[in-house]
């Protein structure tokens, strides 16, 4: 199936009472759409709907042959309205939650005439999404695998992006600095002090680790805009949903952690799990084993695929 961009054209009231109008695109994979089981992928927060082919973030996930295999799937991204993939931006961010966007994703779904998924798969922000999404809508899809996320914002991932939320506003290379400590949240001491040792870059006179973390900040700022972060900080920032809520899900669902991850720590997802399991008999839990924290979902694709395989 061709993946070119594709779009839905809506007008939406926000929780907040703004009304916008969303230009909400999105690409498919894999066969044509009511041919065989959908899966819809939610993206992180520099993520966008090209998850698969030449240049998808998640090639090694899904593909011909791959675990989550096009052959015998379709798959579906949306873009999150302003993540600036469509050129779609939005300026008012505060307008928006990932509840607002949830509703926007349902929306999308019932426009396409999608009314039962096979599975919602997503990484950080894109799987608090998909938590909102299955309270929203308990019986949408057969699983959810969130992955490297929880049902809310905690404390820790709260002071984090309100960090974030300095340095975005900051007068001078406001992006640059958001992704540089962003980095170090997303990776661990472990693993920066591994791959560096302490090597210093004689030419740039800097650490190899200082250069590191510019070259991240820079490229970030040559492909995303700042208007597009500032809108997905807040929304991982603001992940809110009701705890009494998540019984009501129907899915099988399978919780995946990171063990070292700094952003969504691994005792608060497995906390989640335990109180799950309460009420539920068909949720489970897994961890990926890894010294280079949250970003080991994008990193970890041996541990991740063998995850998945066995689910799906």
């Amino acid at each position: 199936m061709k993946t070119e961009l594709l779009h839905i054209n809506f007008t939406y009231q926000t929780n907040s009472g703004k009304e916008y109008h969303i230009p909400l695109s999105y690409q498919l994979f894999g066969t044509e759409l009511f041919t065989a089981p959908i899966i819809l992928i939610n993206h992180a927060l520099t993520g966008n709907s090209d998850v698969s082919g030449e240049k998808g973030w998640w090639k090694k996930l899904i593909g011909e042959g791959q675990v989550i295999d096009t052959n015998a799937y379709t798959v579906l991204c949306f873009n999150i309205p302003g993540n600036g993939y469509d050129q779609f931006l939005i300026d008012q961010y505060e307008d928006f939650t990932a509840s607002d966007i949830a509703d926007i994703f349902l929306r999308g779904l019932e426009i396409l005439k999608i009314n039962q998924l096979y599975a919602i798969i997503g990484g950080s922000l894109g799987g608090g999404i998909g938590w909102e999404m299955l309270t929203k809508s308990p019986s949408l899809s057969q699983y959810f695998i969130p992955i490297a996320c929880d049902f809310r914002t905690h404390d820790w991932l709260h002071a984090q992006c309100l960090v974030q939320k300095f340095l975005l506003d900051s007068d001078n290379e406001p992006l640059q600095k958001a992704r540089i400590h962003a980095m170090l949240c997303y990776r661990t001491p472990e693993s920066l002090n591994q791959r560096f040792q302490n090597q210093y870059n004689q030419e740039k006179k800097r650490l190899e680790s200082e250069d590191w973390l510019v070259y991240h900040g820079n490229a970030l700022n040559g492909r995303f805009s700042l208007q597009s972060y500032k809108l997905m900080n807040h929304l991982l920032m603001n992940i809110n949903v009701k705890e009494n809520l998540l019984d009501r899900i129907e899915a099988e669902i399978h919780l995946i952690s990171v063990d070292t991850d700094l952003f969504f720590p691994p005792s608060e997802i497995k906390s989640c799990f335990e109180k799950l399991k309460e009420k539920k008999k068909n949720v489970f839990y897994q961890e990926i084993q890894s010294i280079h924290g949250h970003d080991a979902f994008l990193m970890e694709y041996e541990q991740l695929n063998n995850i998945i395989k066995n689910i799906l």
